[in-house]
Formats: structure tokens, sequence, C-alpha cells
């Protein structure tokens, strides 16, 4: 199971990949601020409950 799969907080290339778009869709999404992100730590990491309700994409049952 990749760590990805179950994580809370997402890089901006694993939300590309999990919603399966391109990394520069998810930076520009926030830098506009209609994707949210917050900021852990050094890394900005975007929610996955949010990214999967913009996206419409159903999760995963666990």
């Amino acid at each position: 199971m990749n760590r990805s799969d179950t994580s809370l907080a997402l890089t901006f290339k694993d939300a590309a990949i999990l919603v399966g778009v391109d990394y520069r869709t998810i930076k520009a999404g926030v830098d506009r601020g209609t994707i949210p992100s917050v900021q852990l730590g050094s890394r900005r990491m975007i929610p996955r409950a949010a990214l999967l309700r913009i996206f419409a994409v159903e999760a995963s049952p666990r």
C-alpha cells in the first residue's frame, strides 16, 4: 500500500496523481485559491478530503 493511499494530506504530486491531472493544474488551483492547502512544516500540502470533494472523486473504501 502506498502511503498516499491513506494520507490525510497529500503533496502536490500525489494530489495530481490521485485525481488524474497534471501537477501544474494542482499548483495553479492552489495559487488561485480554488484548491485549499495547508502549511505543514516546510511543505504545503493538499487536504485529501477537500481535494476529492472538489474533483468529485469518490474515496475508495479502506
